[in-house]
């Protein structure tokens, strides 16, 4: 079927995608769900089978991954392919790639190479660890990378060792970071009318996720350690017992602190020297939380939430992902969309995150089969139907 945009926002951009795995996908993920025309290039199955880089396109993962696509298959080791490839080049705005770095180079996919069949081009790069520098050829993974960057030593309980995040999200914010590169340079590209190169890695995002912890150390030498379920500098925030299971607490500066002592009936709390400032209450964090947790586990999570919530006290229960779903909030905001799709039929992925009044992203179109849209596409590109079938006698396409 032709493109149908998902959105007004970007239904004027064409975005070539050559990436796979995670980091690559999310990026443009961001492009089709805001109505770009992305193309998603894939090897033949001749070349490479499906679930060959280890998940198959009728897994949940996959459908969420690569909705709002079209899809056409093409052998790049070929040079055919890549005549064909650069043909596409021309009327398109942006190509997102996520090899290796030398594999561009070696494929003739670099971005000078790509600027000369079109001066307008946005070359997008994910790798692992940079364009360049030492670790350039290294591969790159999302759990690699949050350990090299710093944020499995800040992630979990004191003493108990490193701890990955349970979300793949160097490989995620990477892939958003990219977006967000992309759409900056297509602002740009209004101004100049050129194109240009937009590269990150899975390390540099998952550095600048790093945040204050990284601030802390850069201008004070601090170096954070694992702090479990407590905030590292507001006290008391963090995970507290109740009678049916936990909620969060985030209970930050003075007058949350004399809401939050008054609400559990604790006022006393605010006249014992341990408690009278922020100073206090970290040095005496492990105490504090111990008294906390002596009220907390007189009621009921929801019982809390309500109460506290009532003066103005930030807090929240601990939500497994069914329970998630199942929240009033997040029922009304809608975050779960709709569509359908081949391996699921009608079900539901997670949509965008923002909205926009006037062009609202959707789920448009299901994730594509390998090479569904061959025809159409090189249709487009001037290719008759006895090309396309010489083409993939030769496992070109």
């Amino acid at each position: 079927m032709p493109h149908s945009p998902a959105s007004k926002a970007l239904s004027h951009i064409r975005v070539i995608d050559l990436t796979r795995v995670r980091s690559g996908p999310t990026a443009v993920r961001q492009l089709a769900d805001w109505g770009a025309d992305v193309i998603k290039v894939e090897a033949p199955e001749s070349i490479e089978a499906d679930g060959a880089l280890g998940a198959s396109r009728h897994t949940s993962d996959f459908q969420n991954l690569h909705r709002n696509k079209r899809s056409i298959t093409l052998n790049l080791k070929k040079p055919e392919a890549i005549e064909i490839l650069m043909k596409l080049v021309e009327t398109s705005d942006v190509v997102v790639e996520n090899f290796r770095p030398d594999v561009k180079d070696r494929l003739g996919l670099d971005y000078e190479t790509l600027k000369k069949r079109n001066s307008k081009i946005i070359l997008a790069s994910i790798s692992g660890f940079g364009q360049d520098g030492p670790y350039a050829k290294r591969p790159g993974f999302d759990q690699i990378a949050q350990g090299m960057g710093g944020l499995m030593s800040i992630t979990g309980a004191p003493g108990e060792g490193p701890m990955r995040v349970g979300i793949p999200v160097a490989d995620l914010t990477a892939g958003l970071f990219c977006a967000m590169g992309i759409q900056t340079a297509l602002i740009e590209r209004e101004k100049s009318g050129l194109g240009q190169w937009v590269n990150t890695s899975l390390l540099q995002a998952q550095i600048f996720m790093l945040d204050f912890q990284a601030a802390r150390w850069l201008s004070e030498k601090n170096v954070a350690g694992q702090a479990g379920n407590n905030h590292p500098t507001s006290v008391p925030t963090g995970v507290f017992k109740t009678t049916d299971g936990s909620i969060n607490l985030a209970v930050a500066g003075e007058t949350i602190w004399k809401r939050f002592v008054e609400a559990i009936d604790k006022k006393e709390w605010l006249d014992k020297d341990e408690f009278k400032g922020a100073k206090e209450r970290l040095e005496n964090r492990d105490y504090l939380n111990d008294l906390i947790e002596e009220v907390t586990v007189q009621k009921s999570s929801n019982e809390w939430v309500e109460k506290l919530e009532k003066v103005g006290v930030p807090c929240g229960p601990i939500n497994s992902i069914d329970k998630v779903f199942d929240d009033p909030q997040v029922k009304h905001l809608g975050i779960a969309q709709s569509i359908e799709t081949i391996p699921f039929g009608k079900t539901e992925l997670v949509g965008q995150p923002f909205n926009l009044s006037r062009s609202p992203s959707s789920l448009k179109q299901r994730p594509p089969e390998k090479g569904e849209h061959n025809k159409e596409v090189l249709s487009d590109l001037g290719f008759t139907d006895n090309e396309l079938n010489d083409f993939q006698s030769k496992n070109i396409i």
